[in-house]
């Protein structure tokens, strides 16, 4: 027993010495995009799709091969922004993240594996880990997560840090209340002195994706085709026309198709898109100027009012009944809360004593937050719905880098402070104490 604990003792002060001489990895597996890179810089090296191309059995979930299924029934994983692009026949697109926690372990696996060998060129054995995890992760999903990490790659020490925590720390703070806005859904969460109050944490299913799905009913319904890169070629006709040749591929599945069309949309959404100043009104905006767009095919489009109402899902989730083809979404999103009721639910569900603090110190963080007068708006409407007691400051960052990073950026400040270097979980720690050892060490 004395002779494990010496052992112990030796790996801790070796792993402490290897902290010092290289850098941590940070690594952030969204719902909709994987951010990695090293502690201390300013922005990850690599982002990539967290969806992956997948040929073979769709739904093995955890690796786990189907009963009676044979080697040679085994998926093939295609990973980051380049496999995707390249079309293969019969390729579905599954996500590896669901509802904010992961769905699918063996595409975490591929992600990770990505990340470390093809983008960072590093060998994980060298490296402490940080892992950015949502607020709302299960005890399970977090022993699963640390497992994995240290029998297939074999760190010297790691730490699982909460999203809202490292979205806190990114802009120096303790205690805020963070509105994360992502690509899957939307998190409230309050953090007091760094950590987590999970009893006012309040999730919604309106995000990035979801106002991406919207434009893209709404564009087909006024009868504009958005046409995937692969499916066509463009042919010089004369000296600057150009003819459009639909190519035709039958093996392409919906889902790639589909994740193809919505490429294109998400950036429409970013080009053209921005919050209203007041409520959406169809009537008070039907004569809006209209912002023109270019499709992939040369196709010029015009977005008028719906570059207003897509973003207002955000504040007014029923808005969703009146985009057609969105009906199966509809029933969901009934019982949903617009964000400004989001914040002051979260709110209410904390101690009376921090309230005051939380109102004044309201961060926007995730890609979705990048949208333009979002932070204006969330503003103004929680100081009319605000006790007037509280003074209600909304902090975003300027840089919309910084907006859609924050959580990576957080990993980052945290994993490179000298004050934090003993709170790793070490690969001797675990090798004594087990998975189950991580809710003691990052709490």
């Amino acid at each position: 027993m004395v002779a494990s604990r010496d052992y112990c003792k030796q790996e801790l002060a070796k792993s402490k010495q290897m902290y010092d001489e290289v850098s941590a990895i940070v690594v952030d597996l969204g719902s909709h995009s994987c951010k990695a890179g090293y502690a201390g810089e300013d922005a990850p090296k690599a982002v990539f799709p967290s969806v992956v191309g997948c040929i073979g059995p769709a739904s093995l979930s955890d690796g786990v091969k189907a009963e009676g299924e044979t080697e040679e029934l085994k998926r093939s994983l295609y990973v980051g922004t380049q496999a995707l692009g390249y079309r293969r026949d019969n390729m579905e697109v599954v996500p590896a993240m669901k509802d904010g926690v992961v769905a699918d372990w063996e595409i975490v696996d591929k992600i990770w594996d990505h990340a470390f060998r093809e983008r960072l060129l590093i060998d994980p054995k060298e490296h402490p880990m940080l892992l950015a995890e949502p607020s709302l992760n299960t005890q399970q999903h977090r022993e699963k997560t640390v497992e994995l990490m240290f029998e297939k790659y074999r760190p010297p020490a790691l730490f699982l840090a909460k999203n809202a925590v490292l979205t806190s720390f990114a802009t120096g703070r303790a205690t805020s209340l963070v509105v994360d806005c992502g690509g899957g859904s939307t998190t409230v969460a309050a953090v007091h002195d760094g950590y987590v109050l999970q009893k006012g944490i309040v999730t919604s299913p309106i995000g990035g994706e979801v106002l991406t799905d919207c434009l893209l009913k709404t564009l087909e319904n006024k009868g504009v085709v958005v046409r995937p890169r692969f499916s066509f070629k463009r042919k010089e006709v004369r000296a600057g026309e150009f003819e459009v040749i639909k190519l035709d591929f039958p093996n392409t599945t919906e889902s790639y198709y589909k994740y193809m069309q919505r490429q294109i949309a998400a950036d429409i959404k970013e080009s053209v898109c921005r919050v209203p100043d007041s409520s959406f009104d169809e009537s008070a905006y039907a004569n809006i100027p209209t912002t023109s767009y270019e499709l992939p095919d040369g196709e010029m489009i015009e977005v008028a009012s719906d570059r207003f109402k897509i973003p207002e899902l955000l504040f007014n989730p029923s808005l969703i009944q009146t985009v057609l083809g969105m009906e199966k979404s509809v029933a969901e999103f009934t019982s949903v809360k617009g964000v400004p009721q989001m914040v002051i639910e979260s709110i209410n569900k904390c101690d009376v004593d921090i309230r005051r603090e939380l109102f004044s110190s309201i961060l926007l963080a995730g890609g979705t937050a990048a949208m333009q007068q979002l932070k204006e708006r969330l503003e103004k409407e929680l100081t009319e719905e605000a006790p007037h007691t509280a003074r209600v400051k909304v902090l975003a960052s300027g840089n919309g880098i910084e907006r859609r990073f924050s959580v990576w950026i957080g990993g980052s400040i945290l994993a490179s402070l000298g004050s934090f270097q003993q709170m790793w979980f070490s690969k001797a720690e675990y090798e004594e104490h087990g998975p189950s050892y991580v809710q003691r060490k990052c709490p």
